[in-house]
């Protein structure tokens, strides 16, 4: 098996996420639970903050909030998937 291994995004954190769907609507959220960051063989190491009740996870590269907006693309905390 090959490893491919992102070069632009260097040695850079990034962040863990569960999405939970909400029950009332069904709606779906994303809450931060913690941080991983790549190993130099392509695997990950994930620090958890919490432990997601559906056993999901769902790990992004880490996106800075733009100056003077509230930063939704990096924590995109009401991101509707369906």
């Amino acid at each position: 098996m090959e490893v491919q291994v992102e070069e632009s995004s260097g040695r850079s954190p990034l962040v863990v996420y569960t999405i939970v769907a909400r029950e009332r609507d069904g709606r779906k959220f994303w809450v931060r639970i913690g941080t991983a960051f790549r190993n130099r063989d392509g695997s990950l190491n994930a620090i958890l903050d919490a432990v997601p009740t559906n056993g999901t996870l769902h790990i992004r590269a880490f996106k800075a909030p733009s100056e003077g907006g509230r930063g939704t693309e990096a924590f995109p905390a009401a991101l509707d998937l369906e």
